[in-house]
């Protein structure tokens, strides 16, 4: 056992074990700061002690692997770290790169994670190509400073401490080993190295060695308690790895009949894989003397968790409540997949956005879609947003896919700017009403206003007409879904202009015949809801379940909406009550059409990424599987307990939503092809 006291081995398992304990807090750091969760659940749910369990065996695979390089330089022969003071400078020069690239990883990990409740992959890359905007966002919203001093310190004492292990052990006197003892001791280490790599022994297939990988941490079914068995630095290596497919051909053949058949194809092709379909002017369009007006506004960052309508318990929203008793009302409302860019690109195009890396309005191949703002033949048309729509390429899309459109930025306006997001959604609100008034007045208009106002660094505005912040408790609000007062506010700022936005349009005199379409984007990761039902939070819905009203009361009166409707549903919607004639070959579907799968059904992406988990949900069930069709399971979502699987009590729902959920998910991926205009 000679090998045991060999000085090259000791400095190698103790830096390890170093590294590998640094993670391990970072883990711990992790759970506490930002999962959701606290210490009194580790003793009440077993699955986050084995989650946990599967993350620190992660951990130990990145600390293993950090320190190969520097086991090369250990046992080079002759030429290694025991008697090169050169090795020893480009060892330590390496480990303080590759410290400081896991740290900062981690570090991004944390505040994507704050933000967006989804651990770091390779979607984070798409913000390099807006990433002035990107840094600005970070400088405004965080402590950039002290988090990078922070950064480097901790790098610096980690790797001042492996220094001094270098002496305790290094440099220690030799001890002679015999030949026989190294050789054994060698095929130990290599063994159990190569354990710690698959990071699993238990049913292991010594043929075939599956090492542990992210699914494993997936495990429980539960997203939130997933995202604890994750390492970041690891996870965001298997997302960028796997290559991208544009879409399965073969599976989009194999559901084109159910396909063709829920959205109502009026000549199925199953050669041409043809979706079009045509809709003529309707009876039930409104009745008005002239075209409506109609006016899209997207509500950033605001999920049905922050909303009175819905049940948020105190009292952030109450013009949109109001507005809400006076409308379409739509209960059960969901984006196909989180993210401003994704919304946006949905509501225009009507496919959803389910690229798995890049958003789809950064490529250029497909930003040139059909939309049915087309449709609105005689319409002035106009976007409006009050910083850069340059951000993630939303721009291309906008001018490329809507005819005659005039887009109206940050550099348009005569308000200031008041953060990296450009102008206050008040100061848009009342310098749209400026660009509508100026319009000839014997022709309807389009409006698709873009506010940005409720999100990081949640900026109140010096001009605000009067709004005033409260300061309730942090208790209080993260008890009501906001994981800070300075959220709450920005809700509550953004329903007070959603207010002044009637008023305006009052005084202006398009109120009474305009439709407004008020929709929120995503919802941002909340702190705790239990005024929703459990399959909010634990199916994780709350991030795709939106508000979404469409206010025309003058024309349309009150509506409660219960059933299942999606984003993409919006446009085709709104046509069919402006009586307009419409080809349409995207995914949405006019919902006072009747739904020929019976109860509508919805498609969702719970899990964004290179491995995404998708959905498909009614007003009462949801089933998910992964990506490619496995695993799928079927939620109660009225159930106290929406993890169960009750496809053993409910078969033919079951095999009627993975056929439909599997054939959306994969012709919207054709879709987003399919519906370039050319």
């Amino acid at each position: 056992m000679g090998w045991l006291h060999a000085r090259r081995l000791h400095y190698w398992l103790a830096a390890t074990a170093i590294i590998w304990f640094l993670l391990a807090v970072l883990r711990v750091v992790f759970f506490f700061g930002f999962s959701g969760f606290d210490a009194k659940a580790l003793s009440d749910d077993n699955a986050l002690l084995e989650t946990l369990g599967i993350g620190f065996r992660f951990d130990l695979r990145l600390a293993i692997l950090l320190m190969l390089p520097v086991a090369v330089l250990a046992w080079i022969p002759r030429w290694n770290l025991l008697g090169s003071r050169l090795l020893r400078g480009v060892a330590r020069i390496y480990l303080f790169v590759a410290l400081s690239v896991v740290l900062l990883i981690y570090i991004i990990d944390f505040g994507h994670y704050a933000y967006l409740g989804v651990r770091i992959n390779a979607t984070i890359l798409r913000y390099l190509d807006d990433a002035q905007i990107s840094r600005d966002m970070v400088w405004q919203t965080y402590p950039v400073i002290w988090i990078s001093l922070g950064w480097l310190l901790t790098v610096a004492l980690v790797t001042l401490a492996l220094v001094k292990l270098e002496r305790l052990t290094l440099d220690r006197r030799r001890i002679v080993i015999h030949p026989l003892s190294a050789t054994w001791g060698g095929t130990v280490m290599v063994v159990l190295v190569l354990l710690g790599i698959l990071g699993r022994v238990e049913n292991m297939n010594l043929e075939n060695p599956v090492p542990l990988r992210w699914s494993d941490a997936f495990f429980s079914g539960n997203n939130q308690i997933a995202a604890l068995g994750l390492n970041p630095v690891i996870f965001l290596y298997d997302t960028i790895k796997v290559g991208q497919s544009r879409y399965d051909e073969a599976q989009v053949r194999e559901h084109y009949a159910v396909m063709s058949k829920y959205l109502g194809v009026d000549k199925p092709d199953p050669q041409t894989l043809d979706f079009v379909r045509h809709q003529a002017p309707q009876p039930y369009k409104v009745a008005s003397a002239r075209p409506p007006n109609v006016m899209f506004v997207m509500l950033e960052s605001l999920g049905t968790s922050a909303v009175g309508a819905y049940g948020n318990p105190i009292n952030p929203t109450p013009n949109i409540d109001r507005l809400a008793s006076q409308s379409w009302f739509f209960e059960h409302f969901y984006v196909p997949v989180t993210g401003t860019a994704k919304t946006v690109w949905a509501s225009i195009s009507g496919v959803p956005d389910v690229t798995r890396q890049e958003t789809a309005t950064r490529n250029p191949l497909i930003t040139r879609q059909h939309t049915l703002i087309n449709a609105f033949n005689g319409y002035e048309k106009i976007y409006t947003i009050g910083g850069n729509s340059g951000w993630a390429n939303m721009n291309a899309l906008i001018r490329q896919s809507i005819d005659g459109v005039r887009l109206f930025e940050e550099r348009d306006w005569k308000s200031p700017v008041v953060d990296v997001w450009g102008i206050s959604d008040l100061d848009l609100f009342k310098e749209t009403d400026q660009i509508l008034q100026a319009l000839p007045k014997d022709k309807p208009f389009f409006a698709y206003v873009q506010t940005a106002g409720n999100h990081r660094p949640f900026t109140i505005p010096k001009t605000n007409d009067g709004f005033e912040v409260k300061n309730p408790t942090l208790a209080e609000v993260q008890a009501a879904g906001s994981r800070s007062v300075e959220q709450y506010n920005a809700v509550r700022l953004l329903d007070f202009n959603i207010g002044r936005l009637m008023e305006i349009a009052k005084k202006g005199g398009y109120y009474e015949n305009t439709i407004f379409v008020l929709f929120g984007d995503h919802n941002t990761r909340i702190a705790q809801i239990p005024y929703l039902a459990p399959a909010y939070e634990q199916l994780g819905l709350e991030s795709n379940a939106v508000p979404m009203i469409i206010h025309a009361p003058a024309l349309l009166g009150a509506r409660t909406v219960n059933e299942a409707v999606g984003l993409v549903d919006l446009l085709p919607t709104v046509a069919g009550m402006a009586g307009l004639e419409f080809r349409n070959s995207g995914m949405g579907r006019d919902i006072q059409q009747p739904a020929p799968e019976g109860e509508r059904v919805v498609p969702l992406v719970l899990r964004e990424g290179t491995f995404p988990l998708i959905a498909g949900v009614t007003q009462h069930y949801m089933v998910q599987m992964q990506h490619d069709g496995s695993s799928p399971t079927l939620h109660d979502l009225a159930s106290q307990t929406p993890l169960d699987d009750v496809a053993g009590q409910n078969p033919a729902e079951f095999r009627r939503l993975v056929e439909l959920t599997r054939g959306m998910h994969e012709t919207s991926r054709l879709m987003l092809y399919q519906n370039v205009r050319k």
